[in-house]
């Protein structure tokens, strides 16, 4: 990281640890949020299973699919957590992920949400995607924290990520609906 980077990724890096720090409080819980394209791709050859105590071998061969998107958040301290495919991440798509997010805390009085920077993570999607009353009331929902550029990798939901890709999306997956049923949702 260039010198001249350093105070506001460590002004933004300390923001999300201190939003770390915070103890379990059901009416600000901390929730962690991301989002995951994955290209949809079918294998052109059947794999043959391998045998006992032999390496699975793979075509390097297959077909695109196309893509999809996953959203998904985590509340690390208590390890609720919802994920979920959509077609596409346009910023739409992202408020209508934040009013998935908040119908899951109704009691919450504030969901503290860290997420990185990206474009489409705005409080303006929601004016995009619903009238201004409902925008506003889903924006006051939530208390916004960003990761640093280039630090994304201080969101949590990072590491479901890494977790999910090590556990179901190491198959190829040829369409949104097996996608969808490789994520549970």
């Amino acid at each position: 990281m260039p010198p001249e980077q350093n105070a506001a990724f460590v002004c933004a890096m300390e923001d999300v640890l201190d939003v770390y720090e915070q103890s379990l409080d059901v009416a600000r819980p901390v929730v962690c949020f991301d989002e995951k394209p994955c290209q949809l791709l079918q294998e052109v050859l059947q794999p043959i299973e391998p045998k006992p105590g032999q390496v699975k071998r793979e075509e390097s061969e297959y077909v695109r699919c196309g893509t999809a998107n996953l959203f998904g958040w985590v509340e690390p301290l208590t390890g609720k957590r919802d994920v979920w495919v959509t077609d596409r991440r346009t910023s739409v798509d992202y408020a209508h992920a934040l009013e998935r997010l908040a119908a899951a805390y109704p009691e919450a009085e504030k969901i503290v949400l860290v997420q990185d920077n990206l474009s489409t993570h705005s409080k303006s999607a929601l004016y995009q995607a619903f009238s201004p009353e409902k925008a506003r009331t889903l924006a006051q929902r939530f208390e916004f924290h960003f990761t640093p550029r280039h630090g994304s990798w201080l969101n949590i939901q990072e590491l479901e990520w890494s977790a999910l890709a090590r556990q179901a999306l190491k198959e190829r997956v040829g369409d949104k609906e097996a996608l969808v049923k490789m994520v549970g949702h």
